[in-house]
């Protein structure tokens, strides 16, 4: 009988089981039909001799390990957050274990990340990614596996993706604060300016032009898309001789930030200054006031990055897709008509 404390091996609980090495090797690997009175005794046996199959050893003989990575720029960032949550869910549900890193929107980090990620045998990899588009192609296509870019494309890419029109998001806000009568609508923008907050950004121009309101909005302020950033880049816009009456923020952290920074300086939301973000997170819905945002589909994008790349894992498809979602308006208590422009305050 073989002794608990020395390392079990399939050999030893098949001869525990009294049946093939096969056989066992068959009801780990799902690789064919065990009758179920042989599958018992194999299951009894592992319990026994407290035998942990080896995933490396699985993995190199099927080619697969089921496991794939993600990688996104901020973890502490509450978008970012929420898509986590839904690629894991819809991963382990198809079978898949996520391995997460954060690259903390460090390009350097991002590559020693891949790296990790490549050694340790995933089969794919859903990223969000962060430093110009050339160095982070160069970098993926040393990875030789699938990899789908969510929420981030870039130029010349040639991977799976799945985004949302940052930029039709960006309009529908704006035509928002337009429609209630603001004519001076700042924005905060991405520093150093992402590929989306660009977008977003086109988006807040585009509608200030066809309004003719463009010479009448303040230069765009810039902070990392931070809760820090808004705060920081709200106070500048407060500085300006004459206040907005509304701002557009590229996304809900940095607008969360922008309403602290209104709160500091004796103003409020939307008395004061309209706020309006990107991306509906959940917290938007439980700040105060709650905050008027452009919803991202992130359960749906999620999930449609997941689906793509088991797609490719499983050597269903080879062309690469890009598939761009529609954001909707979330219209809450941060925005409102103006009402008579107030003096800036001291800060």
């Amino acid at each position: 009988m073989t002794s608990k404390s020395s390392p079990s091996t399939i050999r030893t609980v098949a001869e525990r089981a009294g049946v093939s090495v096969a056989t066992v090797s068959h009801v780990l690997n799902g690789t064919r039909h065990v009758s179920d009175a042989l599958r018992a005794r194999v299951e009894a046996a592992m319990r026994e001799l407290d035998f942990v199959p080896s995933a490396i050893a699985r993995s190199l003989k099927q080619r697969q390990t089921h496991t794939i990575g993600m990688m996104t720029p901020n973890s502490s960032n509450p978008y970012f957050a929420e898509i986590v949550q839904y690629v894991e869910d819809h991963g382990f549900g198809a079978g898949y274990h996520v391995v997460l890193c954060n690259s903390n929107d460090d390009p350097r980090r991002q590559s020693a990340y891949l790296q990790v990620l490549a050694e340790r045998r995933i089969d794919g990899l859903v990223l969000v990614p962060t430093g110009d588009d050339a160095t982070v192609l160069a970098q993926l296509d040393g990875l030789r596996m699938p990899v789908v870019l969510l929420d981030r494309p870039l130029a010349g890419m040639r991977f799976d993706a799945v985004c949302n029109d940052n930029r039709a998001g960006a309009r529908l806000a704006v035509q928002h604060l337009v429609g209630l009568g603001h004519r001076r609508i700042g924005c905060i923008g991405d520093s150093p300016a992402t590929a989306v907050s660009c977008e977003r950004e086109a988006g807040w121009r585009e509608v200030l032009a066809e309004a003719g309101l463009a010479d009448q909005a303040p230069e765009v302020q810039y902070g990392h898309f931070t809760a820090q950033g808004g705060f920081d880049a709200m106070q500048r816009l407060l500085q300006q001789p004459q206040l907005p009456t509304a701002v557009f923020a590229c996304n809900d952290a940095m607008a969360i930030g922008a309403l602290g920074a209104l709160a500091q300086a004796g103003l409020a939301a939307p008395a004061d200054v309209s706020i309006v973000g990107y991306d509906d997170v959940d917290l938007a819905h439980w700040v105060h006031p709650a905050l008027t945002t452009v919803a991202q589909p992130k359960q749906q994008m999620s999930r449609l990055a997941v689906d793509l790349l088991i797609e490719r894992i499983e050597r269903r498809r080879h062309e690469a897709q890009t598939r761009a979602l529609a954001p909707s308006l979330v219209v809450r208590a941060s925005s409102a008509a103006p009402r008579v422009a107030a003096a800036a305050p001291a800060l």
